[in-house]
């Protein structure tokens, strides 16, 4: 479930992997698709290069995001799509996300199926707040596909600040991430308290014509719990 997913939400809470669409007088809609030579969701590997298109609409605050992962050189690499439903005020948000994986306990991965322990669907709750020099986001998973070994609903839940700032001519975010209590094994298998994610992402827009520019991102990702590294660059499409 899993990028530099942007807190899906680039188009909204993306998430990380996430920026927060604020409220609009009228209905706005965008497209993007993100290229990314791994994708790695909130200190988590999740696959190799993949493409990572989203599409939303928003409206006074709400907003309605689809976003999506396909391999690019392993076209074996899970499938995903999920759906989010937000709202913001100020700097307050919440919202709601519905991730499907072409792989899981479903074998045939089947959209439409929603079974507790054998849906492909694992649904999300999130709650955050930006002021301003900071953010605080805070995620947790309350249905579908979501258990401990035990058959135990797990609540696997994450929370992360992020802190943007201006260096050198590069938009920069600095982020922390950690898994409060014991996970059902989406982040990597914790059993207590664990910092899973620490990030350095700095992005830049390269001026193609006088018409076209296309944002470029580099991010260093540390996963002490798992005792992973990893680079991740990409480059983001917008019409």
């Amino acid at each position: 479930m899993k990028n530099v997913k942007r807190l899906a939400l680039a188009a909204m809470m993306m998430i990380a992997g996430a920026s927060v669409m604020t409220a609009q007088d009228n209905v706005e809609a965008t497209v993007s698709a993100d290229v990314v030579n791994q994708y790695i969701w909130r200190g988590t590997d999740c696959g190799n290069a993949a493409f990572q298109p989203t599409l939303g609409v928003s409206y006074k605050g709400l907003s309605l995001t689809g976003w999506g992962s396909t391999g690019i050189v392993n076209t074996d690499d899970t499938k995903e799509f999920d759906l989010t439903l937000a709202y913001s005020t100020g700097g307050f948000n919440i919202g709601i996300t519905d991730y499907w994986f072409s792989a899981g306990a479903d074998p045939e991965g089947r959209y439409f199926k929603y079974d507790a322990h054998s849906t492909n669907h694992v649904f999300e709750a999130n709650i955050g707040y930006d002021f301003g020099a900071f953010s605080l986001q805070w995620f947790t998973n309350f249905s579908g596909n979501d258990y401990k070994a035990d058959g135990k609903r797990a609540y696997s839940s994450y929370v992360e600040l992020n802190a943007p700032f201006k260096l050198g001519g590069l938009d920069w975010d600095a982020t922390v991430g950690a898994v409060p209590f014991e996970d059902s094994g989406v982040y990597g298998g914790c059993s207590k308290f664990a910092v899973t994610n620490v990030s350095l992402k700095a992005t830049k827009e390269l001026k193609i014509t006088e018409s076209f520019s296309l944002p470029v991102f580099a991010q260093v990702v540390g996963n002490p719990h798992d005792q992973k590294a990893y680079l991740v660059c990409g480059f983001t499409l917008i019409p």
